[in-house]
């Protein structure tokens, strides 16, 4: 039998269950990304021919496929919110990023100072690897698909779902930061980092999706010409031709290609707010990153099973569960005092800081660029421990607690975007 004859077979199951799952587990306290983190644990503990997942060897690929899934996933969210954006109606979201995300990012790096002795720039890196909250594995606490209603998300799933979108791209500045420290030493950087790494690249994202959303919006919507009219072929691909659009033409200015996807996807949804092409565009998204995050986790439970852990000291499982249980709630409960959420929105907002791919992401391209004076595999095995005490404590818990806060909101579920008039 060829090995890659079995990583094509093994690959075909994957989607199976990722298209198969969702529907069996929508009433039981598992998400299938724990499923599937599950099944890859069992997957490399059988004896078959598959080599055991190294993101040290493998980091390249590590990077891309991370870099991949993020993206897609972050497109899905920003076609999913129903809000226009403003002030006041993002209020939740502003918090979080203004508050909760720098507070946490401050709050590990100490701990990793303390508890592990590492250096400024390792403890840096792991507040910002750590800090992004994931759009990739939150899909049971965040807004489920795009409605008629400007007014059908909850503050809950909005909340989680637009601070997701986000602080994905907001962690760069940070990431470069880290390496900065670790590679030039002092301050002597921080001056043009300001200038290039925060405030260029940062503008740079939102302009970048904010002209790409505008033209894609209108080319869906309001071409001069039916023939050119996107929104008439209805090709859910188009999402994926966005996607890849969107930040590839920004990474090349050097702007954050994480923030112009999910502005992007924002701004197109924005084009033409109850036409049906809307969830056909997020219909197919959301499949492409359920199959990416299928395998993906696949890989993760086989990197545990492995032994990828063994690097893993009780002081460094220690700061992944003071993040999890201490850090995140605390921030996210304080950030959002005033805000438009009641005492249990609040709970809940600040406790599913679910942490995922995003994560793996940034520390395989961290890693790329310096040497953080500790090993690479203890970062791997923190960062691999958070998302998976993550997947299993937000994965069992998620779908009892949101049912929970439906039944007290009491509130009809909405239609979905377009229904009974697709044009």
């Amino acid at each position: 039998m060829s090995n890659v004859d079995l990583v094509f077979a093994l690959a075909g199951a994957g989607a199976l269950l990722a298209a198969v799952l969702p529907g069996v587990l929508r009433r039981l306290p598992f998400s299938l990304p724990l499923v599937c983190l599950l099944g890859g644990m069992l997957l490399f503990w059988l004896p078959l021919p598959l080599s055991a997942p190294d993101p040290v060897a493998h980091r390249v690929a590590i990077e891309h496929v991370t870099e991949i899934c993020v993206v897609i996933s972050l497109m899905g969210a920003g076609l999913a919110l129903n809000r226009r954006v403003g002030l006041h109606r993002w209020s939740s979201t502003w918090r979080l990023l203004g508050w909760t995300m720098p507070l946490t990012i401050v709050a590990v790096a100490l701990l990793a100072s303390w508890l592990l002795g590492w250096p400024p720039a390792a403890a840096l890196l792991l507040g910002a690897v750590l800090a992004p909250t994931d759009p990739v594995l939150a899909s049971d606490v965040q807004v489920g698909e795009p409605v008629d209603a400007e007014n059908a998300d909850d503050e809950v799933r909005f909340a989680l779902t637009s601070e997701a979108g986000l602080n994905d791209g907001l962690a760069f500045p940070v990431v470069y930061a880290a390496i900065a420290l670790a590679t030039v030493g002092g301050l002597a950087w921080a001056g043009e980092w300001v200038l290039t790494d925060v405030l260029y690249r940062v503008a740079a994202g939102v302009v970048g999706g904010l002209l790409i959303g505008r033209l894609l919006g209108r080319l869906s919507f309001h071409a001069s010409t039916e023939k050119l009219r996107l929104a008439e072929h209805r090709d859910g691909f188009v999402a994926v031709a966005a996607t890849f659009l969107a930040y590839g033409l920004t990474e090349l200015v050097q702007g954050y290609g994480f923030i112009a996807v999910f502005v992007t996807a924002c701004t197109i949804r924005n084009a033409e707010r109850d036409h049906g092409y809307n969830g056909i565009l997020h219909g197919f998204i959301e499949q492409v990153e359920r199959l990416l995050t299928a395998w993906l986790l696949l890989l993760l439970g086989g990197f545990v099973i492995a032994g990828g852990l063994s690097a893993l000291t009780w002081r460094g499982a220690a700061v992944s569960v003071l993040l999890l249980l201490v850090v995140r709630p605390l921030t996210g409960w304080l950030a959002q005092l005033g805000g438009p959420g009641g005492p249990r929105e609040r709970a809940v907002i600040s406790f599913y800081g679910i942490r995922g791919i995003g994560s793996l992401y940034y520390l395989a391209y961290a890693l790329g660029h310096a040497d953080f004076g500790v090993p690479a595999e203890e970062l791997w095995a923190i960062a691999a421990f958070t998302v998976l005490a993550s997947v299993v404590l937000h994965g069992i818990s998620a779908t009892q607690v949101m049912r929970y806060m439906d039944r007290l909101r009491g509130t009809p579920e909405p239609k979905p975007v377009g229904e009974g008039h697709d044009s």
